[in-house]
């Protein structure tokens, strides 16, 4: 399905963003990537479909090398790989409909997309994907009036209208609350799962990723030094990635009004 070989990325002042990256997905399933921040983990994202080039190695998609693809060939390749961005990318002052059936722009002729005259099936697709991210009824509001966590299932369901081979996510749960990063993850690794869509998945939150991902890749200084299961993401493992902490759970500290606070659905929906 996907293979990555000695993917690698420089920029000019000599900066080592991926150093020789390699790692096959094999089979449908979720792959979340972890590791501090500037560990490569969103330009890993962006190599495999180009929105950053590398500087060497290859991407290879069912057999077809990505990396070595001219602008046309990557047009085609590119539709089969769906994007969910951190900043949703949608386009505020279209409805959700219509940033929705946006996911199938690569499959239809310029015209269509103008009048907005998509084929019946792409619409009813986009109806049942909607209702499946729990957005039915949502079609004519505005992108603009949307709260983030529904902005992010307006882009999921964007990303699997294009019915992709794969999917790259970037940090999917980097703006939202708690209660809305579960919610968000928990449609996201069921859609995957049900349509069999490998999806490589770029997350900060260590406990989202065991709670939700097949598998873990950790990444430091452009470099891959872990892959394994949510259970073999061990403390040693996470030192390994992170460096030196202790890794238990702490105790709460201050009183037991302020722990009650820290704990109220009002300050979860602060964050």
């Amino acid at each position: 399905m996907l293979k990555i070989e000695a993917l690698s990325k420089s920029y000019t002042a000599g900066v080592a963003a991926l150093d020789n990256v390699s790692f096959e997905v094999a089979e449908p399933q979720v792959v979340a990537i972890i590791g501090p921040s500037g560990a490569g983990k969103s330009t890993l994202i962006r190599c495999i479909n180009r929105l950053v080039e590398p500087t060497a190695g290859s991407a290879i998609l069912n057999g077809e090398n990505v990396t070595n693809l001219n602008s046309a060939g990557l047009r085609k390749a590119r539709r089969r790989m769906g994007m969910i961005f951190q900043e949703y990318n949608l386009v505020e002052r279209l409805t959700v409909m219509e940033n929705v059936l946006s996911g199938r722009l690569g499959y239809v002729s310029f015209w269509q997309a103008w009048r907005r005259n998509y084929p019946p099936e792409d619409i009813s697709n986009a109806f049942k994907l909607l209702d499946r991210v729990g957005l039915s009824g949502f079609q004519d509001q505005r992108a603009d009036a949307l709260s983030g966590g529904q902005r992010q299932r307006v882009g999921i369901a964007r990303a699997l209208m294009q019915k992709p081979d794969l999917l790259l996510v970037d940090e999917p749960t980097a703006s939202l609350d708690p209660k809305t990063s579960r919610q968000v993850m928990r449609i996201l690794v069921e859609l995957a799962h049900e349509l069999s869509t490998p999806t490589l998945l770029n997350i900060h939150d260590v406990p989202l990723a065991k709670n939700f991902a097949d598998r873990v890749l950790g990444m430091q200084d452009g470099k891959l030094i872990f892959d394994g299961t949510p259970d073999e993401l061990t403390e040693d493992a996470l030192t390994l990635i992170y460096g030196e902490e202790d890794w238990k759970p702490e105790a709460k500290a201050g009183s037991p009004a302020e722990q009650e606070n820290a704990d109220s659905p009002e300050q979860a929906a602060a964050v």
